[in-house]
């Protein structure tokens, strides 16, 4: 163990070159405690729901990073565990769109006026789902990327498989800043989101190294995919706030971008490499957390 730790870190093969190794990785870990600490401290500078996305959006993205950690300590994770992982964090994203999302959306479109009534609420809430589905759609059709990346698809098609992570950690970021204006669901929705993270880091390490990228570089490149998420959380808290009217359609556009990645990319991803009953016991195992979530947190 402590050889092959010497080896991943380019290190001499012996107990010393592990030693200078694990100093390595604790004079980083101490600089982005401090890091971490000197951004907490300006969070409270920030406005409420803002300093509440920043935060949201800031634990979604250690998430991912968090996720890609064992591939730098375990030699390989196996593909009925990555489909367990995968149904685990589509459960979550599915419970988060129905209870933190469009039930909160329904809510706040009925409170904008006494008038709404619930015809009303629901087909405002159905539009904004749909109009956050098509957009996704959109952008599915114009960036190019690829859907399962293995052994046998060239570098290219991996890389094109991290960019379409990254691109879809948008509209988790932008889930996490709207929610962050409705103090009943920006914890959750945050917190479910961060859950997905974890397997969805675990899976970009594991394309990028199956491709024959050093463990670090990949763990690196999957850290890097969810920093997008806190500057689409920043960038929906704004947008919210500067108008309360587009809260309703935002959570309900969130929720339907959601559903679309959920649907579109993690679900096929799970049951790619024939373990659907995984797959499938690990979404409902997650879809039954992240509900009793929502409902401790609210």
């Amino acid at each position: 163990m402590i050889a092959r730790v010497a080896r991943l870190h380019f290190q001499p093969n012996s107990a010393a070159g592990a030693l200078r190794a694990a100093g390595g990785w604790l004079i980083a870990l101490i600089g982005f405690s401090l890091l971490a600490t000197r951004i907490a401290s300006g969070l409270a500078e920030l406005d409420g729901p803002l300093a509440d996305a920043v935060a949201g959006g800031a634990m979604a993205a250690a998430a991912t990073a968090l996720g890609a950690v064992p591939l730098l300590v375990m030699r390989r994770i196996s593909a009925s565990m990555q489909g367990l992982l995968l149904g685990f964090g589509a459960g979550v994203m599915l419970a988060a769109s129905v209870f933190s999302l469009l039930i909160p959306a329904f809510s706040a479109a009925q409170a904008q006026g006494a008038s709404a009534s619930s015809t009303d609420a629901a087909l405002l809430v159905a539009t904004g789902l749909a109009v956050g589905a098509a957009l996704l759609l959109a952008m599915d059709r114009m960036l190019p990327h690829t859907h399962s990346p293995d052994g046998s698809k060239s570098a290219t098609a991996v890389w094109l498989f991290v960019f379409a992570i990254a691109v879809h950690n948008i509209p988790e970021g932008l889930a996490i800043g709207v929610a962050s204006g409705t103090a009943s669901s920006g914890n959750a929705v945050a917190t479910g989101i961060s859950l997905q993270n974890v397997p969805e880091g675990l899976i970009v390490a594991i394309a990028l190294a199956t491709a024959g990228y050093s463990r670090l570089l990949a763990f690196a490149v999957a850290a890097l995919s969810g920093l997008i998420e806190p500057i689409a959380a920043v960038t929906g808290s704004l947008m919210v706030t500067a108008s309360s009217a587009l809260l309703p359609w935002g959570l309900a556009g969130a929720a339907g971008a959601m559903l679309f990645v959920v649907s579109h990319e993690i679900i096929p991803e799970s049951h790619r490499k024939r373990h659907e009953t995984l797959a499938t016991s690990g979404l409902m195992t997650g879809f039954v957390a992240m509900m009793l979530m929502d409902t401790l947190l609210a």
